[in-house]
Protein backbone atom coordinates (compact mmCIF):
# COMPACT_ATOMS: atom_id res chain seq x y z
CA UNK A 1 0.00 0.00 0.00
CA UNK A 2 1.41 3.39 -1.02
CA UNK A 3 2.31 5.99 1.60
CA UNK A 4 0.37 9.19 1.70
CA UNK A 5 2.30 11.66 -0.50
CA UNK A 6 2.57 14.33 2.22
CA UNK A 7 4.22 11.87 4.65
CA UNK A 8 6.86 10.40 2.33
CA UNK A 9 9.63 12.80 3.44
CA UNK A 10 9.06 12.50 7.17
CA UNK A 11 11.67 10.93 9.45
CA UNK A 12 10.74 7.70 11.23
CA UNK A 13 10.54 7.52 15.01
CA UNK A 14 13.45 5.08 15.15
CA UNK A 15 15.67 7.35 13.03
CA UNK A 16 14.68 10.37 15.12
CA UNK A 17 15.54 8.57 18.36
CA UNK A 18 18.88 7.45 16.97
CA UNK A 19 19.82 10.90 15.62
CA UNK A 20 18.85 12.47 18.93
CA UNK A 21 20.34 10.03 21.43
CA UNK A 22 23.67 9.50 19.67
CA UNK A 23 24.52 13.19 20.16
CA UNK A 24 23.96 13.27 23.90
CA UNK A 25 26.56 13.08 26.66
CA UNK A 26 25.31 12.32 30.18
CA UNK A 27 25.85 14.92 32.87
CA UNK A 28 28.50 14.10 35.47
CA UNK A 29 27.88 16.56 38.33
CA UNK A 30 27.00 14.66 41.49
CA UNK A 31 26.30 15.13 45.18
CA UNK A 32 25.68 12.99 48.26
CA UNK A 33 22.12 12.81 49.60
CA UNK A 34 20.60 11.04 52.58
CA UNK A 35 18.97 7.73 51.69
CA UNK A 36 15.57 9.04 52.81
CA UNK A 37 15.89 11.86 50.25
CA UNK A 38 17.16 9.70 47.39
CA UNK A 39 13.88 8.43 45.89
CA UNK A 40 13.82 9.09 42.16
CA UNK A 41 17.47 10.12 42.01
CA UNK A 42 20.03 8.50 39.69
CA UNK A 43 23.13 6.77 41.08
CA UNK A 44 26.32 8.57 40.08
CA UNK A 45 28.62 5.58 40.56
CA UNK A 46 28.40 1.87 41.35
CA UNK A 47 27.44 1.01 44.92
CA UNK A 48 29.18 -1.83 46.74
CA UNK A 49 28.09 -3.60 49.89
CA UNK A 50 30.02 -2.61 53.03
CA UNK A 51 29.15 -5.92 54.70
CA UNK A 52 28.20 -9.56 54.20
CA UNK A 53 24.53 -10.47 53.93
CA UNK A 54 23.69 -12.29 56.02
CA UNK A 55 26.41 -10.97 58.34
CA UNK A 56 26.64 -14.32 60.21
CA UNK A 57 25.43 -17.89 59.79
CA UNK A 58 21.79 -17.96 60.90
CA UNK A 59 18.78 -20.21 60.97
CA UNK A 60 16.34 -20.27 58.06
CA UNK A 61 13.68 -22.00 60.20
CA UNK A 62 12.13 -22.19 63.63
CA UNK A 63 13.41 -25.49 64.95
CA UNK A 64 16.43 -27.08 66.60
CA UNK A 65 20.18 -26.67 66.08
CA UNK A 66 21.84 -30.10 66.01
CA UNK A 67 25.22 -31.79 65.63
CA UNK A 68 25.33 -34.77 63.31
CA UNK A 69 27.44 -36.66 65.81
CA UNK A 70 24.51 -36.57 68.25
CA UNK A 71 22.06 -38.16 65.81
CA UNK A 72 20.80 -41.62 66.71
CA UNK A 73 17.56 -43.41 65.74
CA UNK A 74 14.70 -42.64 68.12
CA UNK A 75 17.08 -40.87 70.50
CA UNK A 76 15.46 -38.42 72.89
CA UNK A 77 17.57 -35.27 72.76
CA UNK A 78 17.23 -32.80 75.62
CA UNK A 79 17.00 -29.08 74.90
CA UNK A 80 20.10 -27.39 76.31
CA UNK A 81 19.11 -23.79 75.60
CA UNK A 82 17.51 -21.31 73.23
CA UNK A 83 18.75 -18.99 70.48
CA UNK A 84 16.73 -16.00 69.24
CA UNK A 85 17.31 -13.33 66.60
CA UNK A 86 19.26 -10.69 68.49
CA UNK A 87 19.85 -13.01 71.46
CA UNK A 88 22.23 -15.84 70.47
CA UNK A 89 22.91 -18.94 72.58
CA UNK A 90 26.23 -18.43 74.40
CA UNK A 91 26.19 -21.12 77.07
CA UNK A 92 27.75 -24.58 77.24
CA UNK A 93 26.29 -27.04 74.72
CA UNK A 94 26.48 -30.54 76.21
CA UNK A 95 26.95 -33.54 73.93
CA UNK A 96 23.78 -35.41 72.98
CA UNK A 97 21.50 -32.36 73.22
CA UNK A 98 19.94 -29.74 70.91
CA UNK A 99 19.44 -25.98 70.99
CA UNK A 100 15.99 -24.52 70.41
CA UNK A 101 16.52 -21.90 67.64
CA UNK A 102 14.33 -19.31 65.91
CA UNK A 103 14.46 -17.94 62.37
CA UNK A 104 17.30 -15.43 62.00
CA UNK A 105 19.09 -16.46 65.17
CA UNK A 106 22.88 -16.94 64.96
CA UNK A 107 23.95 -20.55 64.54
CA UNK A 108 25.64 -21.88 67.73
CA UNK A 109 29.27 -22.95 67.45
CA UNK A 110 29.53 -26.59 66.42
CA UNK A 111 26.06 -26.74 64.85
CA UNK A 112 25.87 -28.83 61.65
CA UNK A 113 22.20 -28.36 60.72
CA UNK A 114 18.84 -26.97 61.77
CA UNK A 115 15.85 -29.32 61.95
CA UNK A 116 12.51 -27.62 61.45
CA UNK A 117 10.13 -28.06 64.36
CA UNK A 118 7.60 -29.87 62.13
CA UNK A 119 10.15 -32.70 61.77
CA UNK A 120 10.34 -33.32 65.53
CA UNK A 121 8.14 -34.89 68.19
CA UNK A 122 8.00 -33.76 71.80
CA UNK A 123 8.83 -36.42 74.41
CA UNK A 124 9.44 -36.37 78.13
CA UNK A 125 12.92 -35.02 78.58
CA UNK A 126 13.39 -33.60 75.06
CA UNK A 127 12.60 -34.16 71.38
CA UNK A 128 12.83 -36.95 68.82
CA UNK A 129 13.85 -36.08 65.25
CA UNK A 130 11.47 -37.75 62.76
CA UNK A 131 13.19 -37.05 59.40
CA UNK A 132 16.68 -37.55 57.94
CA UNK A 133 19.13 -34.70 58.61
CA UNK A 134 21.50 -33.33 55.95
CA UNK A 135 24.69 -31.48 56.79
CA UNK A 136 24.06 -27.70 56.46
CA UNK A 137 20.30 -27.90 56.04
CA UNK A 138 18.29 -24.79 56.91
CA UNK A 139 21.40 -22.72 57.59
CA UNK A 140 21.89 -19.39 55.84
CA UNK A 141 25.62 -18.93 55.45
CA UNK A 142 27.48 -15.66 55.97
CA UNK A 143 27.63 -13.71 52.70
CA UNK A 144 25.31 -16.19 50.97
CA UNK A 145 23.12 -13.38 49.58
CA UNK A 146 25.70 -10.57 49.24
CA UNK A 147 29.41 -10.63 49.95
CA UNK A 148 31.18 -7.59 51.37
CA UNK A 149 32.62 -5.53 48.50
CA UNK A 150 30.19 -6.93 45.93
CA UNK A 151 28.53 -4.40 43.59
CA UNK A 152 24.82 -4.22 44.35
CA UNK A 153 23.79 -1.34 42.06
CA UNK A 154 25.32 0.04 38.89
CA UNK A 155 25.79 3.69 38.04
CA UNK A 156 22.77 5.14 36.28
CA UNK A 157 20.13 3.32 38.31
CA UNK A 158 16.98 5.20 39.24
CA UNK A 159 16.44 4.67 42.96
CA UNK A 160 12.98 3.50 43.93
CA UNK A 161 11.03 1.13 46.15
CA UNK A 162 13.11 -1.88 45.03
CA UNK A 163 16.56 -0.31 45.40
CA UNK A 164 16.33 1.90 48.48
CA UNK A 165 15.34 -0.86 50.95
CA UNK A 166 18.28 -2.91 49.65
CA UNK A 167 20.66 -0.06 50.47
CA UNK A 168 19.00 0.42 53.85
CA UNK A 169 19.51 -3.28 54.64
CA UNK A 170 23.23 -2.74 54.06
CA UNK A 171 23.39 0.17 56.49
CA UNK A 172 24.10 2.70 53.71
CA UNK A 173 22.89 6.06 55.03
CA UNK A 174 23.71 8.27 52.05
CA UNK A 175 24.32 7.76 48.36
CA UNK A 176 26.10 9.62 45.56
CA UNK A 177 23.60 10.74 42.93
CA UNK A 178 23.64 12.91 39.83
CA UNK A 179 22.32 16.42 40.20
CA UNK A 180 18.84 16.99 38.85
CA UNK A 181 18.53 17.96 35.21
CA UNK A 182 17.51 21.59 34.79
CA UNK A 183 14.75 21.89 32.21
CA UNK A 184 13.33 25.24 31.08
CA UNK A 185 9.83 25.21 29.61
CA UNK A 186 7.65 27.79 27.91
CA UNK A 187 4.62 27.87 25.65
CA UNK A 188 4.06 30.03 22.61
CA UNK A 189 0.76 31.41 21.39
CA UNK A 190 -1.28 34.56 21.94
CA UNK A 191 -4.36 32.37 22.50
CA UNK A 192 -2.97 30.68 25.63
CA UNK A 193 -3.98 31.47 29.18
CA UNK A 194 -2.51 29.99 32.38
CA UNK A 195 -4.57 27.35 34.17
CA UNK A 196 -6.70 28.97 36.87
CA UNK A 197 -7.06 32.33 35.12
CA UNK A 198 -10.29 33.49 33.41
CA UNK A 199 -10.44 33.02 29.65
CA UNK A 200 -10.88 35.99 27.36
CA UNK A 201 -12.58 35.68 23.99
CA UNK A 202 -10.65 33.28 21.74
CA UNK A 203 -8.37 32.01 24.49
CA UNK A 204 -7.73 28.43 25.63
CA UNK A 205 -5.96 27.06 28.67
CA UNK A 206 -2.25 26.27 28.41
CA UNK A 207 -2.66 22.54 29.00
CA UNK A 208 0.67 21.60 27.45
CA UNK A 209 2.95 23.54 29.79
CA UNK A 210 0.98 22.23 32.76
CA UNK A 211 1.27 18.64 31.48
CA UNK A 212 4.97 18.88 30.63
CA UNK A 213 5.75 20.40 34.02
CA UNK A 214 3.97 17.51 35.77
CA UNK A 215 5.85 14.95 33.69
CA UNK A 216 9.21 16.61 34.30
CA UNK A 217 8.70 16.71 38.04
CA UNK A 218 7.64 13.07 38.02
CA UNK A 219 10.91 12.28 36.24
CA UNK A 220 12.86 14.12 38.94
CA UNK A 221 13.84 17.19 36.92
CA UNK A 222 14.25 20.75 38.20
CA UNK A 223 11.68 22.80 36.25
CA UNK A 224 12.30 26.41 35.21
CA UNK A 225 8.90 27.67 34.07
CA UNK A 226 9.12 30.74 31.82
CA UNK A 227 5.37 30.93 31.21
CA UNK A 228 3.59 31.85 27.99
CA UNK A 229 5.61 33.73 25.38
CA UNK A 230 3.81 35.93 22.87
CA UNK A 231 3.99 35.19 19.14
CA UNK A 232 6.65 37.82 18.68
CA UNK A 233 10.25 37.29 17.46
CA UNK A 234 11.78 39.62 20.04
CA UNK A 235 9.94 37.98 22.93
CA UNK A 236 10.88 34.52 21.67
CA UNK A 237 14.53 35.48 21.25
CA UNK A 238 14.64 36.68 24.84
CA UNK A 239 12.91 33.51 26.09
CA UNK A 240 15.34 31.28 24.19
CA UNK A 241 18.34 33.19 25.51
CA UNK A 242 17.12 33.08 29.11
CA UNK A 243 16.23 29.39 28.90
CA UNK A 244 19.53 28.46 27.27
CA UNK A 245 21.46 30.32 29.96
CA UNK A 246 19.74 28.46 32.82
CA UNK A 247 18.98 24.95 31.62
CA UNK A 248 20.38 21.68 30.32
CA UNK A 249 17.27 21.16 28.17
CA UNK A 250 14.82 23.70 26.76
CA UNK A 251 11.29 22.57 25.90
CA UNK A 252 8.74 24.70 24.12
CA UNK A 253 5.20 23.77 23.16
CA UNK A 254 3.60 25.11 20.00
CA UNK A 255 5.14 27.10 17.18
CA UNK A 256 6.93 24.29 15.32
CA UNK A 257 4.41 23.56 12.56
CA UNK A 258 4.08 25.55 9.33
CA UNK A 259 1.70 28.33 10.30
CA UNK A 260 2.39 31.93 9.40
CA UNK A 261 2.79 32.88 13.07
CA UNK A 262 4.93 29.88 14.06
CA UNK A 263 8.20 31.62 14.91
CA UNK A 264 9.80 28.95 17.14
CA UNK A 265 11.37 26.93 14.34
CA UNK A 266 12.77 30.06 12.71
CA UNK A 267 14.18 31.23 16.04
CA UNK A 268 15.84 27.88 16.62
CA UNK A 269 17.47 28.06 13.19
CA UNK A 270 18.75 31.54 14.07
CA UNK A 271 20.10 30.73 17.55
CA UNK A 272 21.13 27.12 17.16
CA UNK A 273 20.87 24.12 14.86
CA UNK A 274 17.94 21.85 14.01
CA UNK A 275 18.60 18.11 13.75
CA UNK A 276 15.06 17.25 12.61
CA UNK A 277 11.58 18.70 12.95
CA UNK A 278 9.00 16.56 11.15
CA UNK A 279 8.25 12.98 12.20
CA UNK A 280 6.32 10.16 10.54
CA UNK A 281 4.21 9.56 13.64
CA UNK A 282 0.64 10.34 14.58
CA UNK A 283 -0.04 12.26 16.67
CA UNK A 284 3.13 14.35 16.88
CA UNK A 285 4.39 15.12 13.38
CA UNK A 286 5.68 18.68 14.14
CA UNK A 287 8.33 17.82 16.74
CA UNK A 288 11.64 19.69 16.59
CA UNK A 289 14.97 18.69 18.09
CA UNK A 290 18.18 20.67 18.01
CA UNK A 291 21.00 22.35 19.84
CA UNK A 292 21.30 25.80 21.36
CA UNK A 293 24.54 27.35 22.59
CA UNK A 294 24.45 25.66 26.00
CA UNK A 295 21.48 23.31 25.96
CA UNK A 296 19.45 20.82 23.97
CA UNK A 297 16.12 21.91 22.55
CA UNK A 298 12.85 20.01 22.06
CA UNK A 299 9.91 21.71 20.40
CA UNK A 300 6.64 19.94 21.14
CA UNK A 301 3.53 20.27 18.97
CA UNK A 302 0.77 22.57 20.11
CA UNK A 303 -2.01 19.97 20.26
CA UNK A 304 -2.18 18.47 23.79
CA UNK A 305 -2.18 14.77 22.83
CA UNK A 306 0.62 15.32 20.29
CA UNK A 307 2.70 17.08 22.94
CA UNK A 308 2.17 14.26 25.46
CA UNK A 309 2.97 11.50 22.93
CA UNK A 310 6.17 13.15 21.71
CA UNK A 311 7.27 13.91 25.26
CA UNK A 312 6.70 10.26 26.21
CA UNK A 313 8.34 8.72 23.13
CA UNK A 314 11.20 11.20 22.57
CA UNK A 315 11.81 13.60 25.45
CA UNK A 316 11.58 10.91 28.12
CA UNK A 317 14.44 8.79 26.65
CA UNK A 318 16.42 11.99 26.00
CA UNK A 319 16.24 12.92 29.68
CA UNK A 320 17.10 9.36 30.72
CA UNK A 321 20.15 9.39 28.44
CA UNK A 322 21.37 12.72 29.81
CA UNK A 323 21.28 11.25 33.33
CA UNK A 324 23.04 8.09 32.20
CA UNK A 325 20.18 5.84 33.22
CA UNK A 326 20.84 2.15 32.66
CA UNK A 327 17.46 0.90 33.87
CA UNK A 328 14.72 0.22 31.32
CA UNK A 329 12.22 3.06 31.08
CA UNK A 330 9.96 1.86 28.24
CA UNK A 331 7.94 -1.35 28.70
CA UNK A 332 8.42 -4.08 26.13
CA UNK A 333 5.82 -4.13 23.40
CA UNK A 334 3.39 -7.03 23.38
CA UNK A 335 0.83 -8.46 20.99
CA UNK A 336 -2.88 -8.11 21.63
CA UNK A 337 -6.09 -8.87 19.75
CA UNK A 338 -8.15 -5.88 18.67
CA UNK A 339 -11.76 -6.15 19.83
CA UNK A 340 -13.09 -3.50 17.46
CA UNK A 341 -12.35 -1.77 14.20
CA UNK A 342 -9.51 0.77 14.43
CA UNK A 343 -9.27 3.54 11.83
CA UNK A 344 -5.79 4.06 10.40
CA UNK A 345 -4.41 5.66 7.23
CA UNK A 346 -1.04 4.43 5.85
CA UNK A 347 1.85 6.87 6.09
CA UNK A 348 2.67 7.42 9.77
CA UNK A 349 3.35 5.27 12.83
CA UNK A 350 0.19 5.68 14.90
CA UNK A 351 0.05 5.77 18.71
CA UNK A 352 -3.61 5.29 19.50
CA UNK A 353 -4.72 5.16 23.13
CA UNK A 354 -6.12 1.84 24.27
CA UNK A 355 -7.55 -0.15 27.17
CA UNK A 356 -6.24 -3.65 27.89
CA UNK A 357 -8.24 -6.67 29.07
CA UNK A 358 -8.24 -10.46 28.91
CA UNK A 359 -10.56 -12.37 26.64
CA UNK A 360 -12.53 -15.43 27.76
CA UNK A 361 -9.73 -17.56 26.26
CA UNK A 362 -7.09 -15.74 28.34
CA UNK A 363 -5.66 -13.83 25.36
CA UNK A 364 -4.64 -10.19 25.83
CA UNK A 365 -7.16 -7.90 24.12
CA UNK A 366 -7.24 -4.17 23.47
CA UNK A 367 -9.95 -1.67 22.61
CA UNK A 368 -9.80 1.99 21.73
CA UNK A 369 -10.58 4.73 24.22
CA UNK A 370 -12.75 6.33 21.56
CA UNK A 371 -12.04 9.55 19.68
CA UNK A 372 -8.32 9.77 18.86
CA UNK A 373 -8.03 13.41 17.79
CA UNK A 374 -4.85 15.19 18.85
CA UNK A 375 -6.95 17.61 20.92
CA UNK A 376 -8.86 14.89 22.87
CA UNK A 377 -6.79 14.56 26.04
CA UNK A 378 -9.47 12.51 27.78
CA UNK A 379 -8.14 9.59 25.73
CA UNK A 380 -5.11 9.54 28.05
CA UNK A 381 -7.19 9.61 31.21
CA UNK A 382 -9.05 6.48 30.07
CA UNK A 383 -6.09 4.57 28.60
CA UNK A 384 -3.50 2.22 30.04
CA UNK A 385 -1.51 1.58 26.86
CA UNK A 386 -0.62 2.74 23.37
CA UNK A 387 -1.90 0.74 20.42
CA UNK A 388 1.13 0.98 18.10
CA UNK A 389 0.06 0.67 14.46
CA UNK A 390 2.79 0.31 11.85
CA UNK A 391 3.48 3.13 9.42
CA UNK A 392 2.32 1.24 6.32
CA UNK A 393 -0.76 -0.30 7.93
CA UNK A 394 -4.36 0.63 7.15
CA UNK A 395 -7.58 0.05 9.07
CA UNK A 396 -7.57 -2.76 11.64
CA UNK A 397 -10.47 -5.24 11.62
CA UNK A 398 -11.82 -6.81 14.85
CA UNK A 399 -9.79 -9.90 15.72
CA UNK A 400 -6.55 -8.69 14.08
CA UNK A 401 -3.33 -8.69 16.06
CA UNK A 402 -1.71 -5.37 16.98
CA UNK A 403 1.29 -4.23 19.00
CA UNK A 404 0.58 -2.61 22.34
CA UNK A 405 2.90 -0.69 24.65
CA UNK A 406 1.71 -0.56 28.28
CA UNK A 407 2.19 2.83 29.90
CA UNK A 408 5.19 3.12 32.20
CA UNK A 409 5.13 4.97 35.53
CA UNK A 410 5.10 8.37 33.79
CA UNK A 411 1.51 7.84 32.60
CA UNK A 412 0.26 5.28 35.08
CA UNK A 413 -2.27 6.39 37.65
Amino acid sequence: MDMEPFTAGLISLEDAQQKMLQQLQPISDCLNVALAEAAGRITAKPIRSPLDVPPFDNSAMDGYAVRLSDMAAEAVLPVAGKAFAGAPFTGEWPAGSVIRIMTGAPIPAGCDAVVMQEQTTQRDGGIVITAPVQDGQNIRRIGEDIQAGKQVLDAGVRLGAAELPLLASLGIAEVSVLRKLRVAIFSTGDELQAVGQPLAAGQIYDTNRFTVSLMLRRLGCEVIDLGVIADDPAALRQAFSEADRQADVVISTGGVSVGEADFTKAMLEELGAITFWKLAIKPGKPFAFGRLANSWFCGLPGNPVSAAVTFYQLVQPLLATLTGQTTRIMPLRQRARATQRLKKSPGRLDFQRGILSRGDDGVLEVRSTGAQGSHVFSSFALADCFIVLERERGDIAPGEWVDIEPFNSLLEG
